[in-house]
């Protein structure tokens, strides 16, 4: 029997189910079995809700882009003009953006975007706003030198949420990572 207002909360615990999963796999080796046992459901609900591995998956990766899309509002929200950059490089570490299960998650999103239309669409909206954020952030302080910049400091979030899951600790610590990468940042703004 159906039960009204369930299919939110299904579908709420199957995302989470599939990060948690995914997370401790390490890959997205697994099966929708696992996520959906996870999930306390059955196989056949899993599919019915997402159809397969990778819409769930990627079901997953767009509550972790909101989650990181909220933190960045409200980052941006109390920083001051001359703190906007930071309050981005701040959200990309913080809100269970940098938690063991959804950096692994960030590494296997990257890895299904070489071979999958939609995961591929998905990261380059991403990296745009990402880049259009920061860019919009430095270029009051920097001029036409907050393109490059932007882009470092993209590829200095990446490169820190990679060497987060080659560390393989339980918890990556987000104040380190935000201190690595704002002290590059410390440096161009100086």
């Amino acid at each position: 029997m159906h039960k009204a207002g369930a299919e939110p909360i299904r579908k709420a615990a199957l995302i989470n189910a599939a990060i948690a999963v995914v997370g401790r796999a390490g890959s997205l080796d697994v099966t929708v079995a696992q996520i959906a046992r996870h999930a306390g459901m059955s196989p056949a609900l899993a599919h019915h809700y997402f159809g397969s591995k990778t819409q769930m998956f990627l079901a997953a990766m767009r509550h972790i882009l909101s989650r990181y899309a909220e933190g960045v509002r409200a980052g941006l929200a109390q920083a001051g003009p001359d703190g906007r950059a930071l309050a981005i490089v701040r959200a990309s570490f913080s809100g269970g953006n940098f938690e063991r299960d959804a950096v692994a998650a960030w590494l296997n999103f990257y890895a299904l975007a070489l071979t999958d239309p939609q995961a591929a669409r998905l990261l380059a909206v991403y990296h745009r706003r990402l880049r259009s954020n920061l860019v919009h952030a430095l270029r009051p302080r920097l001029g036409d030198r907050a393109v490059p910049v932007a882009a470092t400091l993209g590829a200095l979030i990446d490169g820190v949420y990679l060497r987060a899951v080659l560390e393989q600790r339980s918890d990556p610590d987000p104040d380190r990572a935000t201190a690595l990468v704002a002290d590059y940042l410390n440096e161009v703004l100086a």
